[in-house]
C-alpha cells in the first residue's frame, strides 16, 4: 500500500505539471454513452453494458469485488481511500490513509431533475475502465458525455471522467446526475478504488 500511494502522489505531481501526458490515454476508445442514472429502465441498461463490457474485455466490471479487503468495517475518512464531494463548492475532497491528497473540480447533476442524490457509502462494486460505446464507437467524441473510468456508487450515480468539450463545466452543475470529473483525475481514482478494493473505500456526497 505504502508503495501504491508513493506511485500515486508522483502520478498527481506530473498529472499537475504535464497533463498532456495523462490525457492521451483517452484519446484511446474507453467510453462509452453517458448513462442517465433517472431512467426508469437503468437496471437493464446497467446489465446490457456489463454484458457488453465482458464480451469485448473478458473481465467482470464487477472485478472490485474479487478483491481481498481486510478493513470491511471503514467508514468516511477511515476508509484507505475517502471522497468527498461538497455540491456547494463543485469540489472533490480526496483523501489516502487519512491524508488530503488533491482537491479537483466536478459537475454534479443538474439542479431539478437531475440533481445529484446525498450519497454516503462503499462504491458498489461496478467499475468500467475502458468500453467503446457502440453508437459512438472510436472514443474521442468531444462534449458527448462519455464516462471514461467509470466507478458506480448506487444504482447509475458514478463518479467518471469526461470529455474535453465539458471541462469547462467543471465546478459547475451540469451533469445528468453524476459525479464528472477530469478523465485525468477520474484515471487516478479508478486506479485507487481497484488497489484498495471497494470495502476500502467510501464516498459521501454533501450539499
Amino acid at each position: 500500500m505504502k508503495i501504491f500511494l508513493k506511485l500515486f502522489i508522483v502520478m498527481t505531481a506530473l498529472v499537475s505539471i504535464h497533463p498532456q501526458m495523462a490525457s492521451a490515454s483517452v484519446s484511446e476508445p474507453n467510453v462509452m454513452d453517458e448513462l442517465n442514472p433517472f431512467a426508469p429502465d437503468i437496471d437493464q441498461q446497467l446489465q446490457d453494458l456489463d454484458k457488453a463490457y465482458f464480451e469485448a474485455t473478458g473481465q467482470s466490471p464487477f472485478e472490485s469485488l474479487l478483491q481481498i479487503t481486510p478493513f470491511a468495517d471503514c467508514k468516511r475518512i477511515n476508509c484507505s481511500v475517502f471522497a468527498l464531494i461538497k455540491k456547494s463548492e463543485q469540489k472533490l475532497y480526496l483523501y489516502v490513509n487519512q491524508q488530503l491528497q488533491s482537491t479537483w473540480l466536478v459537475s454534479t447533476g443538474k439542479a431539478g431533475a437531475s440533481e445529484t442524490p446525498l450519497l454516503d457509502m462503499h462504491p458498489n462494486g461496478r467499475i468500467y475502465d475502458k468500453y467503446s460505446s457502440t453508437k459512438h464507437p472510436g472514443g474521442d467524441y468531444k462534449g458527448l458525455g462519455n464516462m471514461p473510468y467509470a466507478v458506480f456508487i448506487y444504482n447509475g450515480f458514478a463518479v467518471h471522467g469526461t470529455t474535453e468539450g465539458n471541462f469547462s463545466k467543471l465546478g459547475k452543475k451540469a451533469s445528468h446526475g453524476c459525479i464528472r470529473l477530469h478523465p485525468d483525475h477520474g484515471f487516478i481514482f479508478n486506479r485507487l478504488v481497484r488497489n484498495y478494493g471497494i470495502k476500502n473505500v467510501w464516498v459521501q456526497v454533501v450539499n
